[in-house]
Order: C-alpha cells, then sequence, then structure tokens
C-alpha cells in the first residue's frame, strides 16, 4: 500500500511543477549569456533569477565577500532608481529582490506577479548593470553586513557550519566564505568594489532562469533591453578541482549550550560524475537510520541528519546537536560501518528512492526552486534537460553502488564541535 500511495504521489509531482501539460522549457542565448524560460500557465507568480558563475573561485582571502557587498549597495540607489527610490519602488510592488551567495554562483533574483513583472525587472537589471555605489551609502551597507557577521557568531549551526567548511576546503576554493568574513569584508575599497562590478559583471558569467506566465518573446526583448548591454567578457565556468584528502581532523570550539553541536565532512565526486546520485542515496540511507536509532528510539538528539551538500564537488557528512555526542558517535560509527558492509535490500531501496523523490521535488515545488534546479543541470551538467532525468538517474543506483561509494568517500571526516570539551571523545571522532 505505502508503496502504490508513494508511486501516485511520484507521478503527479511533474503536473504539480506543470511539467507535463501546462509547462515548456526553451533557452536562448543573446551576447554570450544563457537565457531559460519554463513558461508555467498554472499561475501567475513569476520568478526570475540570474546566477552569476563561479562563487568561490572568483575569491582569495581578501575578496571574499565582494559580490554579496556589490549586490547589497546596489539596494542603495542606481542610475534610474537613485538613492532610496529602487527599495521604494520595490516595496510598492511588493518584491523582494534576494541576494543568495553559494559556493558555485550567486544568485541574484526576485518572485513576484505577472502583471508587476516589468516594473521589477526594470529595478533589478538596473541593480545589476548601473548601481551608484555611494560611499556613503557602501559604508552603511558594509557596517550592516559586519554586525551581522558578529551576531552570527553567537548562532551555533551557521557557525559549525562555516568552521566545518573551511576545515574540509583547506586551499580551496570551498574553503571561502562566499559571504564573506568580517576581515574580508572590512578591508574591500570602494575602488575594488566599482573595479569588481566593471571587470566581472558581463554576459558570459550570467545564466539567467525564468519560471512562470511570461512569453519567451516578451522575456527576449526585456533581456535584450538590459542585460545583452552588458560586456560579454570571457568567462568560462569550470568546475572546481578536486579537494584533496587531508585526512581526519577535529576543531573544538569551548561554548556553554544547552547541547553540543557536531559536524563532520568529508568530500565526494564531482556532480558529473556517476557516484554522485549513488552518494546521494547513501546519505539519504544514513539520514533515515540515524534518525530511526538516534532520535526515535534513544531519544539522544532533537536534530540528526548525514547531510549530502548539492554542489559541483559534492560534500557529505554526519550532523547532530546533543547532550551526550559520544553516545551518538557509537551510533553512527555503526551505521556507517553496516552501509559500508552490509548491501541494502533491492525492495528497500526501491521504496526509499521513491520516497526520497517524491520528498525532494515537493520540496522544490515553487517557480523559484524549480529555476535553481534548472540552473543547477545547466551549470553541473552543462544542459538543462538534465533536470528531467533526476528520478531516473536515482532509481538506476544499485545497492552495490550505495555500498562502494559509502566505502569510497564514507572517511577521513573533519569535524567541528561546539559544546562542552569533556563531553567528547577523542578516540571515538578518531574512529572516522
Amino acid at each position: 500500500m505505502m508503496r502504490r500511495i508513494l508511486a501516485a504521489a511520484a507521478l503527479a509531482i511533474p503536473t504539480l511543477l506543470g511539467a507535463q501539460t501546462d509547462t515548456s522549457t526553451s533557452s536562448f542565448e543573446i551576447n554570450g549569456m544563457k537565457v531559460i524560460l519554463r513558461r508555467n500557465t498554472a499561475n501567475d507568480v513569476v520568478a526570475a533569477n540570474v546566477y552569476l558563475l563561479g562563487g568561490t573561485q572568483q575569491l582569495s582571502p581578501a575578496t571574499q565577500g565582494i559580490e554579496t557587498l556589490l549586490l547589497e549597495a546596489s539596494e542603495r540607489g542606481t542610475k534610474r532608481y537613485p538613492g532610496a527610490l529602487a527599495r521604494q519602488r520595490a516595496a510598492a510592488l511588493g518584491t523582494t529582490i534576494v541576494i543568495a551567495p553559494s559556493e558555485d554562483w550567486t544568485r541574484f533574483g526576485f518572485t513576484t506577479v505577472r502583471s508587476n513583472f516589468d516594473s521589477t525587472w526594470a529595478i533589478f537589471a538596473d541593480r545589476l548593470m548601473e548601481p551608484t555605489l555611494d560611499s556613503l551609502e557602501v559604508e552603511r551597507v558594509r557596517a550592516r553586513m559586519v554586525d551581522g557577521f558578529r551576531q552570527a557568531e553567537n548562532n551555533p549551526d551557521p557557525l559549525v557550519n562555516r568552521l566545518a567548511d573551511s576545515l574540509t576546503f583547506i586551499n580551496h576554493p570551498y574553503g571561502f566564505s562566499p559571504a564573506g568574513t568580517e576581515t574580508s569584508l572590512g578591508s574591500i575599497t570602494l575602488d575594488a568594489l566599482r573595479n569588481y562590478r566593471a571587470s566581472q559583471i558581463v554576459t558570459s558569467r550570467m545564466l539567467v532562469v525564468v519560471v512562470g506566465n511570461i512569453e519567451r518573446a516578451h522575456l527576449e526583448q526585456l533581456v535584450v533591453n538590459t542585460f545583452a548591454r552588458l560586456p560579454r567578457g570571457s568567462y568560462t565556468w569550470n568546475a572546481p578541482r578536486a579537494a584533496p584528502r587531508l585526512g581526519k581532523a577535529l576543531v573544538m570550539r569551548e561554548a556553554t549550550l544547552p547541547t553540543n553541536y557536531l559536524i563532520g565532512y568529508y568530500s565526494g565526486p564531482m556532480a558529473r560524475d556517476s557516484d554522485y546520485q549513488a552518494l546521494r542515496v547513501a546519505s539519504a540511507v544514513l539520514s533515515g537510520r540515524f534518525f530511526t536509532e538516534i532520535r526515535s528510539r534513544r531519544n539522544l538528539s532533537y536534530e540528526v541528519d548525514a547531510p549530502f551538500l548539492e554542489r559541483a564537488l559534492s560534500t557529505g557528512g554526519v550532523y547532530v546537536t546533543t547532550t551526550n555526542p559520544n553516545a551518538t558517535l557509537q551510533i553512527m560509527r555503526t551505521e556507517i560501518d553496516r552501509l559500508q558492509r552490509e548491501l541494502i535490500d533491492p525492495q528497500g531501496l526501491e521504496r526509499l528512492t521513491q520516497q526520497f523523490i517524491t520528498d525532494y521535488y515537493l520540496k522544490n515545488e515553487t517557480n523559484g526552486d524549480q529555476a535553481t534546479m534548472l540552473a543547477r543541470a545547466q551549470i553541473y551538467q552543462g544542459d538543462y534537460r538534465v533536470a528531467n532525468r533526476f528520478a531516473a538517474d536515482l532509481r538506476r543506483v544499485t545497492p552495490e553502488a550505495v555500498r562502494r561509494v559509502a566505502r569510497q568517500y564514507i572517511r577521513d571526516f573533519r569535524f567541528v564541535y561546539l559544546g562542552r570539551p569533556d563531553a567528547l571523545s577523542r578516540a571515538l571522532i578518531d574512529q572516522f
């Protein structure tokens, strides 16, 4: 019965996403810039994103956060919308323009209704193309961002995740912070910011993805009148290099908290590698087993996971908040050993994969989420249509492949621990 319910739900997902009956996806290129349109006439919500390619590969220790600072400062005035006008017009339209820096790109986008699309696009485009970058306004934005970093130091989850990336990817671009650090943001000059805008906001770095009830001809005209006027540049996307195996490590930071935070990362295969989906499934298996054994049966944690980070270079790991990290680590080690030693029951794998596919699509049902799915396929695989093969690729993962990738990749963890030092056994950490 459960399998039939999950199968029915999965069959309903494409219709929910508008991929079968009322959506067509197409692409075109203008001045070196790829534009993807998924037309969804089911409603009048439209999501538009520009993906500025490169992410942390654009950065150095001194320039971490420069693109984020530039885009944040663009809200404080542009050529057509000086001063507070850009913010006021966007607010009047009920639109929020979102900036989301990440390891492989910076997403700059908005979601609005069809009737407000053109007006929002005008503000959106001008922020990217013609920001004023007034010195006083830039300093205000810089101060706000630095203050945000200082506050984040008191938030355990972002802190341990940032530290874990830094520890896992030493001397690798993923070790940089795409949002910047307090030190790097403080050192970026106004001239550096303006030079970055002039040299790096080019069409060869831009992927535009729009999902919603917009006609292709109309979108093409908007792009021609705005982004296509930018310099082309000579940027070519390349996936980051594989991370070197640095061996096991532990960084401990003492903190008096109601619970202890522990996260360990390892680097996995590239997105183009056939092992990518197998490791995704292996991580899902571990997450389910961790939840059952650690949370449900023993009540050792309210939050436990085996994360899989979707990047050009995948990252996997273990994560838990617990008052008893040693007992939790012992269970995690047991479950990892079991995954590396035993073959998963094929029928159990089929059920888990089907449920994972259903959950994944339900979590990515908004137009904005669909845009990023298409972007990820285009950037990582070179073809947005690969997104349509996601479910089929997962179903091809075999029990043997799960065991093999578990043995190959799930090892040499780089751990970050935040909590009471006397509650954690280093000997247990060394088993990972």
